[in-house]
Order: structure tokens, then sequence, then C-alpha cells
């Protein structure tokens, strides 16, 4: 980890481990196991089900882009890793059966022998819900909701919810995660309620492509909604995690930690495997600083 400033150690991982160059198995592995030969602290998928052809805004990837589903890619890369901190950055939850999603994610924490991170977020992309037939208008409330129902599932002796959009008891499912109580969940959302959301349910929150002062705004946000007593003490800390749009270099980690980020997760736009490669090794340069 890289030591950054005011004594803090950052913690580097890489952005878009199941997409792009990436979206390729051989190519996945391969910059994985070159994230863990780099020391680095984590490999991060992201997710789109499906996307508009032809593209259109806010779409963030052309319709022909490969994106591997981030539980099997995962578990594929967990098999070929033994460190790396795997995280999900961020997987769209109200276009999920939580009861699914929660068997999905636990056995990948369990075949990863506990090193799941749980990323997520309410979505943005309209025509994307609608093909899946999800629903977009209440997408905010549909996730607070899984959120619960997963928490549910993963600890409760008697897992039990009744919700407006989810309901269940008398039922089980095992293994459990090993990780105790729960894998961390990171909540996506550089909005407000986004930063309700990661106060009131997150181990940590994710910014994607956030800049220093989008960065703080939230992390602002994110400080006023516990101080309003919104978040159980039980769940500690808040971990900041950022996606930057520059470059990063020592100062820019600098700068982040300054104002309160643990991780920063870059992203290459890089378009073949060598490029990545290289992409990793000049991370792996600022992670052994």
């Amino acid at each position: 980890m890289f030591r950054a400033a005011e004594d803090c150690y950052m913690k580097i991982g890489v952005f878009g481990i199941n997409f792009g160059v990436a979206g390729d198995v051989n190519a996945m592995i391969h910059i994985a196991k070159a994230a863990e030969a780099c020391e680095l602290e984590s490999v991060w998928t992201g997710e789109h089900v499906v996307l508009p052809d032809p593209r259109v805004a806010p779409s963030p990837s052309d319709p022909q882009t490969p994106i591997l589903d981030p539980a099997v890619a995962l578990s594929h890369i967990a098999a070929h890793t033994s460190r790396l901190r795997l995280g999900t950055g961020v997987i769209i939850l109200p276009q999920r059966n939580p009861l699914i999603l929660a068997k999905e994610l636990a056995s990948v924490d369990v075949v990863s022998q506990g090193r799941l991170i749980f990323g997520l977020g309410a979505g943005y992309l309209e025509p994307e819900f609608r093909a899946l037939g999800a629903p977009f208008e209440d997408r905010g409330a549909v996730t607070d909701e899984a959120i619960e129902a997963i928490k549910a599932l993963w600890t409760m002796e008697k897992p039990a919810y009744k919700g407006r959009f989810f309901s269940f008891e008398g039922i089980d499912a095992q293994p459990r995660p090993i990780q105790k109580p729960h894998p961390p969940i990171v909540v996506g959302g550089m909005s407000r309620s986004g930063a309700k959301r990661a106060a009131r349910y997150g181990n940590g929150w994710y910014g994607f492509l956030t800049d220093l002062e989008s960065t703080a705004q939230s992390i602002e946000w994110i400080r006023g909604y516990i101080a309003d007593g919104l978040r159980a003490d039980e769940l500690g800390e808040v971990e900041i995690s950022v996606t930057p749009p520059m470059r990063l270099t020592k100062a820019v980690v600098d700068k982040y930690a300054e104002i309160g980020v643990h991780r920063l997760i870059p992203v290459s736009n890089a378009t073949s495997l060598s490029e990545v490669l290289r992409f990793v090794d000049t991370l792996g340069d600022i992670a052994s600083r």
C-alpha cells in the first residue's frame, strides 16, 4: 500500500477487470495475476447486463463491449490468485433479485476464502431497466430494501424480511459468506441519495470518476448524515474509495488522502493487453513507494 500524506496508507486497486480488454478471459487472468504480483490491493468489476443499441447518452460504453458477469469473473479470478481483494464496482442492485444475488456473492466469498467486497449502486440507465423489466422510478427504494434483504439472508439465524418489494420467511441459504458479519458493503453514487445510503447501510462509499471537489462534497454529505444519527455505531467508519478521473501520481494520491479517501481504483483506457499490463506496472510502482 502507498504511504500517502499525513501518515495514511492508501489502498491501490484497479478497475475494469471484467470488460473491454479484460472481457477476454485469458487477458483477465493475466491482468489479475499481474495486479497481485505488483502488490495491488484489489481488482474491481463493472456491470451492465445490457446496453442500448445504438448507443445513447448516458450509456458509458458501446453495446458491443464485452462485459463478463461480475460473480462469474471474480470466481474465476479467485481460482488464479490468492491475496487480491475482489470488488464489484458496482452491481446495479435494483436490477437483481436480492436472494439470488446473495447466493451468488456468498459463493464468491466462499470460493475466494473471504476476499469479496460487495459494491452496489442504484443505476441510472433507463433503457437497461426497461429491457430487464426492472423498476426505474422506484430504484432507490428497491435498492434500500434489497440491501436489507441481503443482510438478513447473510446474518440472521432464521432469515426473514418483510418490505414493500421483497418479503420472505421460513427459508435459509447456505453457505453463508466467510467474512463476518458479511462482506464489506460499498455503496456507489455521487448524489445526496447515494451518500445517505452509504451512511445508513455501507461499510464504504465508492465514487466513480469523481474529482477532488466532487469527492469532498460526498464525504461532507456522508458526515452530515452520520452526525444526524442515521448510522448505526456497529458499522464503524465509512471507507472511501474513488476511481479518479486523472492519471494517478504521488501528488494525486496525497491530495485524495488529505480529504479522507482510503482507496484509489484507477481505470485504464488501454485497448491492448500490453498497454493494460504497463498500466498495472505503473500502479504497482506507486503502491510500493
